[in-house]
């Protein structure tokens, strides 16, 4: 993969394939720019773009301090300055979403669209306990073939998803090796939550700063993250927003579902 170097001179990874409409895609919290594999054969025309975020996939490791959305955003903005590029279209999942969210209110001219994968302005807290009980942990299954047996039973959410799905994600988002599995992100991610707890921000005014933008929401309709009320508040601000709600999905969406992609390729299109 190539890479660039970020002012705080932290080496950061990404993906640059084909040509068209520059799509920026920002993945989960721990994740990284495989989790745009499904959906990638999908977009026709477009020059994908995925960053691996500091501490996440093949990038470096970096001071923990620096695991936040303020400065990954910044990272993304550097990305697209190394690629020569003023403007890009951003296709979020969770965090990634957040941080498209972010630029819209403090870069918005650096931005095309935005799509968010079941992410908006408020999280449930029910989805955030969930998150807090594996982050920065490995799994205790012994190969990959286990851990994917155990996701196949246990993610909440999911249905009807293939038992090789399941065995895809194990393998781009963990390492075996001979004592067990490990997960493919710095652990001190996890730090992220020993912030002390504080009045919740009110996150609606970045979700605003989408106006005048095509934007595109696809929700997991078994969600633990975007709540069916807070989606719903979205259509009501946002009548214009394309949105799809995508069945036997939780938190999140693999965007190769038929009506995700319908709804990527329709977003897609508002900005040719």
């Amino acid at each position: 993969m190539p890479r660039f170097q970020t002012a705080d001179g932290i080496s950061l990874a990404y993906r640059d394939e084909g040509a068209g409409l520059p799509v920026l895609c920002l993945a989960g919290l721990t994740r990284n720019s495989s989790d745009f594999d499904y959906v990638a054969p999908h977009l026709g025309d477009v020059r994908l773009i995925r960053l691996d975020y500091r501490g996440r996939g093949a990038s470096d490791w970096a001071d923990p301090a620096t695991y936040t959305q303020l400065v990954e955003a910044s990272d993304a903005l550097a990305l697209l300055d190394h690629l020569g590029l003023e403007r890009a279209a951003i296709l979020g999942t969770s965090r990634g979403g957040m941080i498209a969210m972010l630029l819209a209110a403090t870069a918005g001219d650096r931005l095309l669209g935005v799509c968010l994968n079941d992410i908006g302005p408020e999280i449930s807290s029910d989805g955030l306990a969930v998150i807090r009980t594996y982050i920065g942990r490995n799994p205790i299954a012994k190969s990959l073939k286990d851990l994917a047996v155990a996701r196949a039973r246990f993610l909440p959410g999911f249905a009807n998803v293939p038992a090789d799905r399941w065995l895809e994600e194990a393998r781009r988002h963990y390492v075996e090796t001979p004592t067990g599995i490990t997960i493919n992100y710095d652990p001190d991610l996890a730090r992220i939550f020993d912030v002390p707890a504080s009045e919740p921000l009110d996150l609606w005014p970045m979700f605003e700063a989408l106006s005048g933008l095509p934007t595109a929401l696809i929700r997991g309709a078994n969600s633990d993250i975007l709540t069916c009320e807070t989606a719903a508040e979205m259509q009501r601000r946002r009548p214009d927003m394309l949105f799809a709600d995508i069945p036997d999905r939780g938190h999140v969406p693999f965007l190769d579902e038929p009506a995700a992609i319908e709804t990527i390729r329709t977003w897609l299109e508002k900005m040719r």
